[in-house]
């Protein structure tokens, strides 16, 4: 399972969370089984643990998702979009903006997925395209003529022509290479559960600005939703601490009349907000892929969709090097996939905690609110951001 420099792996990968898992099967999937291909990870030694979230992603990720084989049955298909902007104490939340359009071709613009059930589909899906599962971390790696060394725990060594950070928003890997990064953490925190409620959503997204944070209760199927609350970190501890009981009126007091009353469907978490870019997505044969390289906040539901594309640049242009006999681990590879996602990633993360920081702001709520108006008022412009959340 593990090579040394003389039989070395063509991709390792680092992280065997949704993005890793997905990177070596679009990778497999593009250059067939003879690609040898490793995703380590010590988590793959230990059973998964429960997770409160579910991803919303777009139509260009469910294709990926489809072409190698994990699509589950189960996505649920987002309708449409309602926003609104109120106080919390509001008896009544006017819509400020109503995305329901579906695409040009009839699908929907967006499917939520559970994200520990997609993982699992990796797992099985990894293992029998004959992906090495390697329940260890690389705790060292360093650039050599032709290859990356990797230095595994107990003196263990691998090398490879590429590696592929895909190990989070933390990521050891970044941190050894020292790119530079800006971050910074939000004075927030994400609180996540799944949601039974008495009404149907009729797979309509909702998102409530509300002076605390974003509240946000996206469609799964029957009467459940996926909750992403995000909340002024002081009152988001407090509500995380608390029992079920508090935590389902607080919530019910966020989300309005249109629910009915509310239940826990599934574990709660709560995750602090952070952001992070990494100033380059690449160094000498190491490519920063999905959170590795670049976080933020959630209240526009691009975090997973930009990782995806990710995989989707790097497999592509990865193969197409591989194909044209050329060096996939090479500076003129990877400045290919610095430039095709460098531009769409920063103009998301800098728009992402604009959009924030607009509705954090203390007396900006007419113009938000003038500005919405006017966007759900302009078919064309409508039509642009559903495609443009579609990522085709």
């Amino acid at each position: 399972m593990i090579r040394g420099p003389s039989q070395t792996l063509d991709v390792a990968i680092a992280g065997a969370g949704p993005t890793g898992l997905t990177l070596a099967l679009a990778l497999k999937a593009e250059l067939g089984p003879s690609l040898r291909v490793a995703v380590f990870d010590p988590a793959l030694g230990r059973a998964l643990p429960r997770d409160a979230r579910a991803s919303m992603i777009a139509a260009d990720g469910r294709l990926l998702l489809e072409r190698i084989g994990v699509w589950p049955d189960d996505a649920a298909p987002v309708a449409g979009l309602r926003i609104t902007d109120s106080r919390l104490e509001a008896a009544v939340r006017p819509t400020f903006l109503e995305l329901g359009e579906a695409r040009a071709d009839g699908a929907p613009f967006a499917h939520m997925v559970f994200d520990a059930a997609l993982r699992t589909r990796l797992l099985e899906r990894a293992r029998a395209a004959e992906v090495d599962l390697v329940a260890q971390p690389i705790e060292s790696h360093s650039e050599e003529r032709g290859h990356v060394r990797l230095g595994l725990p107990n003196g263990g060594e691998a090398a490879a022509r590429l590696l592929a950070a895909a190990d989070g928003a933390g990521s050891p890997i970044r941190a050894r290479e020292r790119v530079p990064t800006y971050a910074f953490a939000y004075d927030q925190t994400a609180l996540v559960a799944t949601l039974a409620h008495e009404a149907p959503h009729r797979g309509v997204a909702v998102q409530h600005f509300l002076p605390g944070g974003p509240f946000a209760m996206l469609p799964l199927g029957g009467h459940v939703s996926s909750l992403v609350w995000s909340e002024r970190r002081p009152e988001a501890e407090r509500i995380a601490q608390s029992d079920d009981a508090t935590f389902l009126r607080e919530a019910e007091r966020r989300a309005g009349p249109d629910y009915g009353r509310l239940s826990l469907a599934g574990p709660r978490g709560a995750f602090p907000l952070r952001f992070v870019l990494a100033r380059s997505f690449v160094g000498r044969r190491l490519a920063l892929v999905g959170d590795a390289g670049h976080v933020v906040h959630p209240l526009a539901g691009q975090g997973f969709n930009l990782a995806l594309r990710d995989v989707a640049a790097l497999s592509r242009i990865v193969a197409a090097a591989a194909r044209a006999g050329e060096d996939i681990g090479s500076d003129a590879v990877l400045d290919g996939y610095e430039s095709a996602r460098r531009f769409e990633v920063a103009s998301v993360a800098t728009a992402t905690d604009a959009l924030y920081r607009l509705f954090a702001a203390p007396g900006t709520r007419g113009l938000r609110d003038v500005g919405m108006g006017l966007v759900d008022r302009a078919p064309a412009l409508k039509r642009r951001i559903v495609a443009a959340a579609s990522g085709l």
